[in-house]
């Protein structure tokens, strides 16, 4: 069977997948926040790693898989023809694949054409997962997240033009609750920009090793109570205004897990929201021990 390569992360949306490593570790690797790939010196394994890891894999189990997840955190980053290749290797290897999902950050957009992005979608990609974070500039760069808002907003819209789905992920609680208000005003204006298929919103979480874990340490960072997180995510609805986007908060990280498509649900999701934090009823939030990332 498979041998991953330390720990591997993916989209909650991806949890039936089989997960490959198309990439080892994250080409950016400098956000605060992040723990997940510091250990991890970033490296491609492209279509030939992808062939020795199908090559490990029983025939009749090759026979079932309808969805890949290519790991690690931004296998966008491999060079245009490589992941063509990789995904030619995934549609001969894996008869009734169905779809394919990645990583991607804005600067490997940014390296890439339109063509090239649609040639990628031609050979099989089909979804790409792009952590947005926050739309206030200052977070961003406070973050480390490399990036502004309109590199962001620039990569979402080429992905789209591409035809390729796009799933967006958030931060709630990023900026903490001095600049809640100013992060969740920030981040609707700009995913209202680029109204996307999907958006996931998380909870900033603060592991050891983080830089982040540290600035709480030394007081110079106070990370938000559960009732100002939902607030936060209030602030953020309010404002949102949407085509047609599957909005979730159903990862592990968040307090209360909601599912909705913006804008057809967006009062109903209002009403969730204001009753719970109405209420202050602590057994209606997930408990902390199953928010353990």
């Amino acid at each position: 069977m498979l041998e991953y390569e330390g720990s591997i992360w993916r989209p909650p949306s991806e949890a039936k997948s089989l997960i490959l490593q198309a990439t080892v570790g994250c080409s950016h690797n400098a956000c605060i926040f992040c723990v997940s790939y510091k250990q991890k010196k970033f490296r491609i394994r492209g279509a030939d790693g992808i062939q020795s890891d199908l090559f490990a894999l029983p025939s009749e189990y090759k026979r079932r898989v309808r969805r890949v997840f290519l790991a690690d955190g931004n296998a966008l980053a491999m060079p245009t023809n490589e992941l063509i290749d990789t995904l030619h290797v995934l549609r001969t290897e894996l008869p009734v694949l169905e779809r394919v999902g990645v990583y991607a950050y804005a600067k490997d957009v940014r390296d890439k054409s339109v063509n090239d992005l649609q040639r990628i979608r031609e050979a099989g990609l089909g979804i790409a997962y792009l952590g947005l974070e926050t739309g206030d500039d200052d977070l961003l760069r406070w973050s480390r997240k490399g990036v502004d808002s309109e590199e962001n907003v620039n990569a979402c819209r080429k992905i789209r033009q591409a035809g390729i789905p796009l799933s967006l992920t958030i931060i709630l609680g990023l900026g903490g609750l001095e600049n809640s208000k100013r992060h969740a005003q920030a981040t609707a204006r700009v995913l209202n920009e680029i109204d996307p298929e999907y958006i996931g919103a998380l909870t900033l979480m603060t592991p050891p090793g983080t830089p982040i874990s540290e600035m709480i340490r030394n007081k110079q960072f106070e990370p938000m109570d559960p009732w100002d997180i939902l607030k936060e995510l209030r602030i953020l609805v309010e404002r949102l205004q949407l085509s047609n986007c599957v909005f979730r908060t159903n990862h592990a990280s968040n307090y209360l897990p909601i599912r909705g498509t913006l804008n057809k649900d967006k009062e109903t999701i209002l009403r969730v929201l204001n009753k719970t934090i109405d209420s202050k009823v602590t057994s209606s939030l997930r408990p902390g021990y199953l928010r353990g990332l």
